[in-house]
C-alpha cells in the first residue's frame, strides 16, 4: 500500500509498507522533484520508546534535507515499532534485517513504477543516529548491499558495552529484552569483531559533550577501521550533546551530504 502527497515545494512524501521476514513493516519516502534517478539515503532512527514513538519524530528532519539536495531518502519504522509488526529481534539483529530487506527492496525496484520509480538501485547509503547507527553498522558488517554509511553518535559495534550501557540507562530494567541473554557469547554477534567484512566507505560524527553514547565508542571504531585500512572518515563536535543542534547539526548534514556525493554518484 502506498499513499502520497506533497509536503513542501519540491518535495512529495509517500507512506508504504514492505514484507521483511514474513513481516510487514512501515516506512516512509521523500522523494525530490525531478527525472532522476536519484541516490538514496535510509535514514535509520535511533532508540525511541515503541509506545510512544512517531514516525514523524527528530529523524524526519534529517529525510527532509537529504531530499532537498537531491536523494531519495527513506526512513523504515523496524519491526515493534507501530504500525509495524512486532517479530523477533533478540541482538537487534531484527533491526538490521529490515533495513537490509528494504535495501534489497529498493534495488529490485528503482526504475519500476512505484515510489522508487526514481531512484537509483546502484547507488544506496545509510544514515544512523544512535541505535540506527549500530544498526547501520551491522548491516556494511554483514552485508556488500550498502554502497556508503553515515554512524551519527552510533552505539558500539561491540554488544557487550551496549548491553551494559542499556542496564545502566534504565536501572537493570532494559536490556535482557533487547540484547537477549547476557549469558550468550556477546564476541560472536559483535559487529566490532568482523570489521574486516565492511566493503562500504564509513563516515562516522559524534558530539563530543555526548553524555548518553559515549564519544570513546566512536574514536575506538574509527581506529579500528583505520588499521584495517577501511576507507574512514572521523569527526568529534565539540560541544555538541546526543542529537546535533544549531551550527553542529547544519554542518553534520552537509558532511554527511559530501560524503554521499563523493561515493553514490557516478
Amino acid at each position: 500500500m502506498v499513499q502520497e502527497g506533497r509536503i513542501a515545494y519540491g518535495l512529495t512524501r509517500a507512506y508504504f509498507d514492505y514484507e521483511s521476514d514474513g513481516l510487514q513493516v512501515h516506512a516512509f519516502v521523500d522523494i525530490p522533484d525531478g527525472q532522476g534517478p536519484f541516490p538514496v539515503v535510509l535514514v535509520l532512527h535511533g532508540y525511541i520508546d515503541p509506545e510512544v514513538y512517531n514516525t514523524l519524530t527528530y529523524t524526519a528532519h534529517y529525510a527532509n534535507d537529504f531530499a532537498r539536495r537531491g536523494f531519495i531518502a527513506v526512513h523504515p519504522n523496524y519491526r515493534n515499532y507501530p504500525p509495524s509488526d512486532p517479530g523477533p529481534n533478540l541482538f537487534r539483529v531484527g533491526y538490521a534485517a529490515d533495513v537490509l530487506n528494504l535495501a534489497a527492496l529498493i534495488r529490485a525496484q528503482a526504475g519500476q513504477p512505484g515510489p522508487f520509480e526514481r531512484a537509483d538501485g546502484e547507488a544506496l547509503g545509510l544514515f544512523g543516529h544512535s541505535m540506527g547507527g549500530g544498526i547501520a553498522l551491522r548491516a556494511v558488517t554483514v552485508s556488500g548491499q550498502i554502497d556508503a554509511a553515515v554512524l551519527y553518535g552510533a552505539m558500539s559495534g561491540n554488544e557487550r558495552w551496549n548491553f551494559e550501557k542499556i542496564q545502566e540507562w534504565s536501572g537493570g530494567e532494559r536490556g535482557i529484552e533487547e540484547l537477549g541473554i547476557p549469558e550468550v557469547d556477546l564476541q560472536r554477534i559483535s559487529p566490532i569483531f568482523f570489521l574486516d567484512g565492511v566493503q562500504a566507505p564509513v563516515s562516522i560524527h559524534h558530539g563530543a559533550a555526548d553524555a548518553q553514547v559515549p564519544p570513546e565508542w566512536s574514536d575506538d571504531l574509527c581506529a579500528r577501521l583505520v588499521a584495517l585500512s577501511k576507507p574512514v572518515e572521523c569527526f568529534s563536535y565539540p560541544g555538541q550533546l546526543h542529537t546535533f543542534v544549531g551550527e553542529g547539526d547544519a554542518l553534520l548534514i552537509q558532511r554527511a551530504v559530501d560524503f554521499f556525493l563523493q561515493y553514490l554518484l557516478p
